[in-house]
Order: structure tokens, then C-alpha cells, then sequence
């Protein structure tokens, strides 16, 4: 029972955790001041994360056009949102891996050893993502948001400022994630089409069509090798 005992006091002491306080106060230099605002602007861009990389990478894109696969085959919930969610992180992790080099070369690894300072760091972070945006951003939608923001006619693309660029990335993405998911709605509204004409002739109306147009739907998928063509379609869109 005593050996129980100090065993059970060891491993209550080995598990105690430190604490952690937070106090509000005065400050007493302008330098503290400017690092309590550093670390307030930095939580708050991590509560931003996930938006910034939906609205700056492929993500956008892939997921669209994966979840309107799922409504053209008319399998309600499968595959479920977090097997399309997790697959389009993986999708845009894959396809944004050189820009993540670049910026880990160019401006991550140079902070950290001290070498550039902040400002510095942000604007050689921003070179890469930008030239990713400015190869799939279409020109009316630059000219729209530049129109909308007031802003004069860039006559190069240093001078066509980020926040004109990410709206108008968003919706070229968008755009041609419809594009792609209007051209994997077509085999499958044919294959509705004529399973709804052949119950109709067979007098079985009350037959929903969907219970019948749904295997079939979903063999053609397997035997084309639907998901390899879909992935290879996507990947290389961003090329």
C-alpha cells in the first residue's frame, strides 16, 4: 500500500503542468506597446488562416469541383465533406508545394536567421503567390476589381496592387471550376435522361429514375477510372 501510494504522489507530481497567466497593465516603454500589438494582429491573422488559404491558393477550385461531382452522380452524402475536404487540402498542398518552397527559401528561412527584417520577409512572400494568382487570373476580372477600386490602369503587373488581385483570383476561380463541373454533369444527365425515357415507356413512372440511373452512374464513373481522370484534369489546370 506505501509503495502504491508514492508511486501514485510520482506520477502526480511528474504530470503537473505549468501555468500559464495573462495580465493587462501598463505599458512602460513605446517597445512594449508595439509587441502587445504585433502579437494582437498576429492572433487575429491566425483566425484568418483558413480563409486566406481558401481565397489564395487552389483550394477553391478543387473543392467546387469535387463537390459538384458528388451532385452529378447523386450520391447525396458520399463521398461525406470530410473526405472532399481533406482530399482538396491534400490536392492543394501537392499543387502549391513550389510556391511553399519558394517563400521558405526566399523569405522564411532569411528571417529566421535573421538576415531580412519583417517587412521585408512579407513582400518576398508575397512574389510567389502572386505569380501563382497572376497565372490563373483572367484580365476582364482584373480589370473589373481595378475599375471598382478606383484605381488606374496598371501598365505591368508590379503595379496591379494584391488587394485588386485575390477578388479577382477568386471569382477566375470560380469561373472555371463551373466550367469544369458543367462538363462532369453532361454523361450523367444523359444517363438520367434515358433511364427517365426508358421508365416512362415502360409505363413506371412512379419509379423514381434516380434509383435506377444511380448504379449506372456509378459503374460508368469505375470504368472510365473516374477519379484518376478528375484529379489529372485538376492538377494539370493549374500547369
Amino acid at each position: 500500500m506505501l509503495c502504491a501510494g508514492l508511486l501514485s504522489a510520482g506520477i502526480a507530481k511528474a504530470q503537473t503542468l505549468p501555468s500559464l497567466s495573462i495580465q493587462v497593465g501598463q505599458s512602460q516603454t513605446p517597445e512594449d506597446l508595439s509587441v502587445t500589438i504585433q502579437i494582437i494582429l498576429l492572433i487575429t491573422l491566425l483566425t484568418l488562416a483558413p480563409a486566406i488559404i481558401i481565397l489564395v491558393t487552389s483550394f477553391t477550385r478543387i473543392i467546387i469541383v469535387l463537390s459538384l461531382l458528388r451532385h452529378a452522380l447523386s450520391t447525396q452524402q458520399i463521398p461525406p465533406n470530410q473526405v472532399l475536404v481533406g482530399l482538396a487540402l491534400f490536392l492543394t498542398f501537392f499543387i502549391m508545394t513550389p510556391v511553399i518552397d519558394e517563400i521558405n527559401n526566399n523569405a522564411l528561412k532569411p528571417y529566421l536567421a535573421r538576415e531580412i527584417d519583417q517587412n521585408t520577409a512579407i513582400e518576398r512572400a508575397l512574389v510567389p503567390v502572386r505569380d501563382f494568382m497572376f497565372r490563373q487570373v483572367r484580365e476582364k476580372d482584373l480589370a473589373l476589381f481595378t475599375r471598382i477600386a478606383d484605381q488606374p490602369r496598371p501598365a505591368n503587373r508590379d503595379e496591379v496592387s494584391t488587394r485588386v488581385l485575390i477578388p479577382a483570383f477568386v471569382i477566375s476561380e470560380l469561373r472555371i471550376a463551373f466550367q469544369m463541373g458543367f462538363l462532369l454533369f453532361i454523361p450523367f444527365l444523359i444517363i438520367d435522361m434515358v433511364v427517365a425515357s426508358v421508365l416512362m415507356s415502360m409505363g413506371m413512372m412512379m419509379l423514381p429514375p434516380i434509383m435506377v440511373s444511380l448504379p449506372f452512374k456509378i459503374l460508368l464513373f469505375v470504368l472510365v477510372d473516374g477519379w484518376n481522370l478528375l484529379i489529372q484534369s485538376l492538377v494539370a489546370s493549374f500547369r
